[in-house]
Protein backbone atom coordinates (compact mmCIF):
# COMPACT_ATOMS: atom_id res chain seq x y z
CA UNK A 1 0.00 0.00 0.00
CA UNK A 2 1.75 3.28 -1.07
CA UNK A 3 1.66 6.33 1.37
CA UNK A 4 -0.85 8.57 0.03
CA UNK A 5 -3.12 6.09 -0.05
CA UNK A 6 -2.93 4.71 3.68
CA UNK A 7 -3.17 8.31 4.47
CA UNK A 8 -6.33 8.95 2.58
CA UNK A 9 -8.04 5.15 3.84
CA UNK A 10 -6.55 6.50 7.66
CA UNK A 11 -8.07 9.78 7.64
CA UNK A 12 -11.23 7.87 6.22
CA UNK A 13 -11.55 5.50 9.04
CA UNK A 14 -10.59 7.81 11.70
CA UNK A 15 -13.87 10.44 10.69
CA UNK A 16 -15.78 6.86 10.67
CA UNK A 17 -16.04 5.78 14.12
CA UNK A 18 -17.08 9.77 15.39
CA UNK A 19 -17.57 8.99 18.94
CA UNK A 20 -14.40 7.30 19.34
CA UNK A 21 -12.70 9.74 17.55
CA UNK A 22 -14.17 12.32 19.35
CA UNK A 23 -13.27 10.47 22.82
CA UNK A 24 -9.69 9.92 21.81
CA UNK A 25 -9.12 13.82 20.46
CA UNK A 26 -11.12 15.04 23.91
CA UNK A 27 -8.45 13.13 26.22
CA UNK A 28 -5.37 14.56 23.69
CA UNK A 29 -6.44 17.92 23.86
CA UNK A 30 -7.01 18.01 27.86
CA UNK A 31 -3.48 16.76 28.28
CA UNK A 32 -1.90 18.94 26.00
CA UNK A 33 -3.90 22.27 27.20
CA UNK A 34 -2.66 20.95 30.94
CA UNK A 35 0.63 21.09 29.77
CA UNK A 36 0.94 24.56 28.16
CA UNK A 37 -0.75 26.16 31.17
CA UNK A 38 0.83 24.56 33.73
CA UNK A 39 4.40 24.87 32.23
CA UNK A 40 3.51 28.37 31.12
CA UNK A 41 2.66 28.97 34.86
CA UNK A 42 6.04 27.03 36.49
CA UNK A 43 7.92 29.32 33.97
CA UNK A 44 6.31 32.66 35.44
CA UNK A 45 7.29 31.84 39.14
CA UNK A 46 10.53 31.53 37.92
CA UNK A 47 10.95 34.38 36.07
CA UNK A 48 8.90 36.94 38.58
CA UNK A 49 11.48 34.82 41.46
CA UNK A 50 14.30 35.94 39.26
CA UNK A 51 13.33 39.24 38.86
CA UNK A 52 12.47 39.57 42.42
CA UNK A 53 15.69 38.71 43.82
CA UNK A 54 17.75 41.20 41.23
CA UNK A 55 15.58 44.12 41.31
CA UNK A 56 15.34 43.94 45.53
CA UNK A 57 18.82 42.94 46.53
CA UNK A 58 21.70 41.50 44.17
CA UNK A 59 21.42 43.32 40.56
CA UNK A 60 22.11 41.14 37.71
CA UNK A 61 26.55 40.78 37.83
CA UNK A 62 28.43 42.15 40.99
CA UNK A 63 31.97 42.90 40.96
CA UNK A 64 34.20 42.27 43.98
CA UNK A 65 37.90 41.79 45.52
CA UNK A 66 38.85 38.19 45.33
CA UNK A 67 37.65 35.85 48.18
CA UNK A 68 35.31 38.83 49.27
CA UNK A 69 31.98 36.55 48.49
CA UNK A 70 33.55 33.67 50.78
CA UNK A 71 35.12 35.63 53.44
CA UNK A 72 34.24 39.50 53.17
CA UNK A 73 31.23 39.40 55.84
CA UNK A 74 33.90 38.67 58.19
CA UNK A 75 36.15 41.73 57.32
CA UNK A 76 34.58 43.68 54.83
CA UNK A 77 37.55 46.00 55.13
CA UNK A 78 40.07 43.67 53.71
CA UNK A 79 38.16 43.43 50.39
CA UNK A 80 37.99 46.66 49.15
CA UNK A 81 37.97 48.34 45.77
CA UNK A 82 39.48 51.84 44.97
CA UNK A 83 38.07 54.58 43.03
CA UNK A 84 41.03 54.47 40.79
CA UNK A 85 39.77 50.29 40.06
CA UNK A 86 36.10 51.69 39.50
CA UNK A 87 37.01 53.78 37.15
CA UNK A 88 39.66 51.52 35.12
CA UNK A 89 36.55 49.19 34.62
CA UNK A 90 34.40 51.74 32.91
CA UNK A 91 31.35 49.33 33.61
CA UNK A 92 29.07 52.50 32.83
CA UNK A 93 30.27 52.18 29.15
CA UNK A 94 29.90 48.59 28.61
CA UNK A 95 26.97 47.37 26.36
CA UNK A 96 23.47 46.63 28.11
CA UNK A 97 24.60 48.50 31.51
CA UNK A 98 22.21 50.76 32.58
CA UNK A 99 23.76 51.91 35.54
CA UNK A 100 26.39 50.55 37.78
CA UNK A 101 26.52 51.79 41.41
CA UNK A 102 29.43 51.16 44.42
CA UNK A 103 27.90 49.45 47.65
CA UNK A 104 29.72 49.41 51.45
CA UNK A 105 28.74 46.02 53.62
CA UNK A 106 29.14 46.39 57.49
CA UNK A 107 28.01 43.90 60.67
CA UNK A 108 27.21 46.03 63.40
CA UNK A 109 24.49 46.77 66.33
CA UNK A 110 22.02 49.48 66.11
CA UNK A 111 20.60 51.64 68.80
CA UNK A 112 17.48 53.17 69.63
CA UNK A 113 18.29 54.41 73.31
CA UNK A 114 16.47 51.38 74.80
CA UNK A 115 17.74 48.17 73.38
CA UNK A 116 20.47 46.63 70.16
CA UNK A 117 20.11 44.70 67.22
CA UNK A 118 22.36 43.07 64.97
CA UNK A 119 22.29 43.89 61.56
CA UNK A 120 23.84 44.06 58.19
CA UNK A 121 24.46 47.35 56.53
CA UNK A 122 24.97 48.45 53.41
CA UNK A 123 26.41 51.78 51.72
CA UNK A 124 24.96 53.05 48.76
CA UNK A 125 24.06 55.58 46.29
CA UNK A 126 20.35 56.42 46.47
CA UNK A 127 19.23 57.65 43.30
CA UNK A 128 21.35 54.53 41.36
CA UNK A 129 19.72 51.85 43.86
CA UNK A 130 16.01 53.21 43.45
CA UNK A 131 16.54 52.63 39.89
CA UNK A 132 17.57 48.74 40.91
CA UNK A 133 15.17 48.44 43.54
CA UNK A 134 11.86 48.78 41.60
CA UNK A 135 10.85 45.46 43.32
CA UNK A 136 11.37 46.75 47.01
CA UNK A 137 8.28 48.27 48.70
CA UNK A 138 8.02 51.21 50.31
CA UNK A 139 5.93 50.19 53.74
CA UNK A 140 6.43 53.60 55.56
CA UNK A 141 8.01 57.13 54.99
CA UNK A 142 10.34 57.79 51.77
CA UNK A 143 13.30 56.42 50.07
CA UNK A 144 16.49 56.92 50.75
CA UNK A 145 17.94 60.15 48.62
CA UNK A 146 21.61 62.10 47.58
CA UNK A 147 20.78 64.85 50.60
CA UNK A 148 20.11 62.06 53.24
CA UNK A 149 23.80 61.87 54.80
CA UNK A 150 22.52 60.54 57.94
CA UNK A 151 19.24 58.99 56.77
CA UNK A 152 18.36 55.40 57.46
CA UNK A 153 16.25 53.17 54.98
CA UNK A 154 15.31 50.01 57.63
CA UNK A 155 13.81 46.77 56.92
CA UNK A 156 10.35 45.96 57.94
CA UNK A 157 11.98 43.28 60.02
CA UNK A 158 14.45 45.63 62.26
CA UNK A 159 11.96 48.35 62.39
CA UNK A 160 9.43 45.65 64.10
CA UNK A 161 11.91 44.59 66.24
CA UNK A 162 12.87 48.17 67.28
CA UNK A 163 10.05 49.89 67.64
CA UNK A 164 11.52 52.14 64.76
CA UNK A 165 9.36 54.33 62.11
CA UNK A 166 10.03 57.33 60.39
CA UNK A 167 11.36 60.23 61.95
CA UNK A 168 12.88 57.77 64.46
CA UNK A 169 16.83 58.42 65.81
CA UNK A 170 19.07 55.54 65.58
CA UNK A 171 22.75 54.74 66.58
CA UNK A 172 24.87 52.68 64.51
CA UNK A 173 28.40 50.95 66.00
CA UNK A 174 30.24 48.73 63.51
CA UNK A 175 34.40 48.30 63.42
CA UNK A 176 36.42 50.51 60.99
CA UNK A 177 38.57 48.91 58.92
CA UNK A 178 41.28 48.96 61.42
CA UNK A 179 39.21 47.02 63.95
CA UNK A 180 38.34 50.16 66.05
CA UNK A 181 34.86 51.05 67.26
CA UNK A 182 32.65 53.48 65.63
CA UNK A 183 29.21 54.98 66.02
CA UNK A 184 27.38 57.28 63.78
CA UNK A 185 23.67 58.72 64.56
CA UNK A 186 21.44 58.58 61.88
CA UNK A 187 17.58 59.52 61.60
CA UNK A 188 15.23 56.90 59.75
CA UNK A 189 13.31 58.30 56.86
CA UNK A 190 11.64 54.77 55.52
CA UNK A 191 10.85 51.11 56.19
CA UNK A 192 11.09 48.58 53.07
CA UNK A 193 9.94 44.84 52.46
CA UNK A 194 11.92 43.25 49.99
CA UNK A 195 11.53 39.62 48.01
CA UNK A 196 13.30 38.18 51.26
CA UNK A 197 11.96 38.26 54.59
CA UNK A 198 15.35 37.05 56.34
CA UNK A 199 16.77 40.27 54.30
CA UNK A 200 14.36 42.46 55.53
CA UNK A 201 14.92 41.23 59.33
CA UNK A 202 18.79 42.47 59.16
CA UNK A 203 19.12 44.82 56.89
CA UNK A 204 19.65 48.95 57.46
CA UNK A 205 20.78 51.05 54.15
CA UNK A 206 22.26 53.86 54.59
CA UNK A 207 24.48 56.38 52.29
CA UNK A 208 27.62 55.27 50.81
CA UNK A 209 29.72 58.45 52.17
CA UNK A 210 27.92 58.00 56.00
CA UNK A 211 29.26 54.39 55.49
CA UNK A 212 32.29 55.07 54.13
CA UNK A 213 32.64 57.56 57.21
CA UNK A 214 31.76 55.39 59.84
CA UNK A 215 34.20 52.37 58.73
CA UNK A 216 37.07 54.99 58.08
CA UNK A 217 37.62 53.86 54.40
CA UNK A 218 37.26 55.53 51.17
CA UNK A 219 36.52 52.26 49.34
CA UNK A 220 33.84 50.20 48.07
CA UNK A 221 33.39 46.47 48.75
CA UNK A 222 30.66 45.44 45.53
CA UNK A 223 30.50 46.97 42.29
CA UNK A 224 26.74 46.15 41.25
CA UNK A 225 26.04 46.25 37.71
CA UNK A 226 21.53 46.59 36.38
CA UNK A 227 21.29 45.49 32.56
CA UNK A 228 18.73 46.62 29.87
CA UNK A 229 17.82 42.67 29.55
CA UNK A 230 18.12 39.77 32.26
CA UNK A 231 19.26 37.80 28.94
CA UNK A 232 22.31 39.60 28.56
CA UNK A 233 23.38 38.35 32.00
CA UNK A 234 25.91 35.85 30.85
CA UNK A 235 27.52 38.00 27.97
CA UNK A 236 28.09 40.75 29.85
CA UNK A 237 29.58 39.01 32.65
CA UNK A 238 31.72 37.40 30.56
CA UNK A 239 32.91 41.16 29.11
CA UNK A 240 33.45 42.39 32.85
CA UNK A 241 35.93 39.28 33.36
CA UNK A 242 37.86 39.99 30.41
CA UNK A 243 37.94 43.68 31.32
CA UNK A 244 38.88 42.77 34.71
CA UNK A 245 41.41 40.17 34.47
CA UNK A 246 44.52 40.93 36.29
CA UNK A 247 43.31 43.21 38.65
CA UNK A 248 42.49 40.45 41.51
CA UNK A 249 38.59 41.05 40.70
CA UNK A 250 35.51 38.32 40.88
CA UNK A 251 32.57 38.87 38.39
CA UNK A 252 29.52 36.81 39.76
CA UNK A 253 25.92 36.86 38.00
CA UNK A 254 23.09 36.58 39.84
CA UNK A 255 21.94 33.02 39.54
CA UNK A 256 25.04 32.13 41.52
CA UNK A 257 24.92 35.28 44.34
CA UNK A 258 21.02 33.34 44.91
CA UNK A 259 21.73 29.80 45.07
CA UNK A 260 18.09 28.91 46.86
CA UNK A 261 17.08 30.42 42.94
CA UNK A 262 18.97 27.67 41.45
CA UNK A 263 17.44 25.26 44.17
CA UNK A 264 13.81 26.44 43.50
CA UNK A 265 13.90 26.18 39.79
CA UNK A 266 15.41 22.65 39.91
CA UNK A 267 12.48 22.13 42.46
CA UNK A 268 9.61 23.66 39.99
CA UNK A 269 11.57 21.38 36.97
CA UNK A 270 11.10 17.93 38.72
CA UNK A 271 7.67 18.81 39.81
CA UNK A 272 6.88 20.00 36.54
CA UNK A 273 8.69 16.91 35.13
CA UNK A 274 6.76 14.82 37.04
CA UNK A 275 3.43 16.11 35.89
CA UNK A 276 4.38 15.24 32.48
CA UNK A 277 4.45 11.36 33.17
CA UNK A 278 1.05 11.92 35.19
CA UNK A 279 -0.06 13.72 31.69
CA UNK A 280 1.51 11.02 29.32
CA UNK A 281 0.10 8.14 31.50
CA UNK A 282 -3.61 9.79 31.80
CA UNK A 283 -3.67 10.19 27.55
CA UNK A 284 -2.29 7.35 26.78
CA UNK A 285 -5.04 4.95 29.12
CA UNK A 286 -7.43 7.44 27.77
CA UNK A 287 -6.56 7.10 23.83
CA UNK A 288 -5.58 3.61 24.16
CA UNK A 289 -9.34 2.39 25.59
CA UNK A 290 -10.82 4.18 22.72
CA UNK A 291 -8.37 3.05 20.08
CA UNK A 292 -8.77 -0.60 21.35
CA UNK A 293 -12.71 -0.75 20.84
CA UNK A 294 -12.66 0.67 17.69
CA UNK A 295 -9.45 -1.94 16.36
CA UNK A 296 -11.37 -4.80 17.68
CA UNK A 297 -14.86 -3.39 16.22
CA UNK A 298 -13.02 -3.74 12.71
CA UNK A 299 -11.39 -7.08 13.25
CA UNK A 300 -13.08 -8.03 10.35
CA UNK A 301 -12.04 -5.39 7.93
CA UNK A 302 -8.89 -5.99 9.27
CA UNK A 303 -8.66 -9.99 8.16
CA UNK A 304 -10.30 -9.11 4.82
CA UNK A 305 -7.27 -6.82 4.32
CA UNK A 306 -4.70 -9.41 5.19
CA UNK A 307 -7.07 -12.13 2.76
CA UNK A 308 -6.81 -9.86 -0.14
CA UNK A 309 -3.00 -10.04 0.01
CA UNK A 310 -1.54 -6.84 2.29
CA UNK A 311 0.43 -7.75 5.18
CA UNK A 312 0.78 -7.77 8.89
CA UNK A 313 2.89 -4.63 8.70
CA UNK A 314 0.44 -2.58 6.34
CA UNK A 315 -2.40 -3.21 9.39
CA UNK A 316 -0.08 -1.70 11.56
CA UNK A 317 0.89 1.14 9.65
CA UNK A 318 -2.44 1.83 8.65
CA UNK A 319 -3.48 2.03 12.91
CA UNK A 320 -0.71 3.85 13.68
CA UNK A 321 -1.54 6.55 11.17
CA UNK A 322 -4.81 6.87 12.10
CA UNK A 323 -3.56 7.61 15.81
CA UNK A 324 -0.79 9.90 14.45
CA UNK A 325 -4.03 11.65 12.39
CA UNK A 326 -6.18 11.64 15.69
CA UNK A 327 -2.91 12.42 17.94
CA UNK A 328 -1.90 15.43 15.67
CA UNK A 329 -5.41 17.03 15.30
CA UNK A 330 -5.85 16.43 19.03
CA UNK A 331 -3.00 18.23 19.55
CA UNK A 332 -3.12 21.20 17.70
CA UNK A 333 -6.91 21.43 19.62
CA UNK A 334 -5.42 21.00 22.97
CA UNK A 335 -2.61 23.96 21.51
CA UNK A 336 -5.06 26.04 20.54
CA UNK A 337 -7.26 25.64 23.83
CA UNK A 338 -3.54 26.09 26.46
CA UNK A 339 -2.52 29.19 24.18
CA UNK A 340 -6.35 30.62 24.39
CA UNK A 341 -6.53 30.48 28.12
CA UNK A 342 -2.95 30.99 28.99
CA UNK A 343 -3.91 34.46 27.30
CA UNK A 344 -7.06 34.36 29.30
CA UNK A 345 -5.93 33.97 32.47
CA UNK A 346 -3.28 36.33 32.31
CA UNK A 347 -4.95 39.08 31.16
CA UNK A 348 -6.56 38.18 34.69
CA UNK A 349 -4.13 37.54 36.81
CA UNK A 350 -3.72 35.12 39.43
CA UNK A 351 -3.43 36.28 43.09
CA UNK A 352 -0.83 34.38 44.63
CA UNK A 353 -0.07 34.20 48.54
CA UNK A 354 3.31 35.23 49.52
CA UNK A 355 5.82 32.21 48.82
CA UNK A 356 8.31 30.91 51.64
CA UNK A 357 10.16 33.33 53.33
CA UNK A 358 8.86 36.30 52.16
CA UNK A 359 5.69 38.40 53.12
CA UNK A 360 5.03 40.25 49.86
CA UNK A 361 2.15 38.33 47.37
CA UNK A 362 2.13 38.34 43.54
CA UNK A 363 0.35 38.01 40.41
CA UNK A 364 0.87 35.64 38.84
CA UNK A 365 0.55 34.96 35.09
CA UNK A 366 0.91 32.33 32.15
CA UNK A 367 3.83 32.49 29.71
CA UNK A 368 3.64 30.98 26.16
CA UNK A 369 7.11 29.68 25.93
CA UNK A 370 7.65 28.26 22.80
CA UNK A 371 9.48 25.30 23.92
CA UNK A 372 6.97 24.27 26.70
CA UNK A 373 4.04 24.78 23.39
CA UNK A 374 6.01 22.38 21.50
CA UNK A 375 7.02 20.02 24.46
CA UNK A 376 2.99 19.80 24.89
CA UNK A 377 2.56 18.95 21.17
CA UNK A 378 4.71 16.50 21.34
CA UNK A 379 3.41 14.48 24.14
CA UNK A 380 0.09 14.71 22.72
CA UNK A 381 1.32 12.42 19.66
CA UNK A 382 3.73 10.75 21.47
CA UNK A 383 0.93 9.35 23.78
CA UNK A 384 -1.33 8.52 20.56
CA UNK A 385 1.22 6.98 18.68
CA UNK A 386 2.23 4.81 22.00
CA UNK A 387 -1.71 4.10 22.74
CA UNK A 388 -1.71 2.59 19.11
CA UNK A 389 1.07 0.42 18.95
CA UNK A 390 -0.33 -2.26 21.07
CA UNK A 391 -3.87 -2.82 19.16
CA UNK A 392 -2.00 -2.30 16.41
CA UNK A 393 0.85 -5.27 16.80
CA UNK A 394 -2.45 -7.40 18.20
CA UNK A 395 -4.33 -6.42 15.52
CA UNK A 396 -1.19 -7.68 12.58
CA UNK A 397 -0.26 -11.22 14.62
CA UNK A 398 -4.53 -12.17 15.17
CA UNK A 399 -4.84 -15.44 12.23
CA UNK A 400 -7.03 -14.32 9.34
CA UNK A 401 -9.68 -16.79 9.67
CA UNK A 402 -10.05 -15.73 13.16
CA UNK A 403 -10.44 -12.15 12.28
CA UNK A 404 -12.88 -13.22 9.31
CA UNK A 405 -14.87 -14.79 11.85
CA UNK A 406 -15.67 -11.55 13.30
CA UNK A 407 -16.72 -10.45 10.40
CA UNK A 408 -20.43 -8.80 10.31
Amino acid sequence: MDARALLTLAARNANRNKAGSLLSLAAIAAGVAGLIVSGGFVHDLTRQLGEAVIHSQSGHIQIARSGYFEYGSRSPGKYLISDEEVGRLGLEAMPHVRAAMRRVAFTGLVGNGHSSYPIAGEGIEPELEAELGTYMVLERGRMLARSDRYGALVGAGVARAMDLKPGSTINIVAPTVDEAMNTLEFEVVGTFQSFSKDYDDRVIKISLPAAQELLNSNGANVLVALLDDTKSTSETARRMRDESRGMGLEVRTWESLNDFYEKAVALYERQFGVLRVIVLLMVVLAVAGAINVRVLERAGEFGTMRALGNRGKDVVALIMVEGVLIGALGALIGTAIGCASAWGLSSLGIPMPPPPNSNLEFVARIELVPSVVLGAFAIGMLATVLASFAPAIRMARLPIVEALRRLV
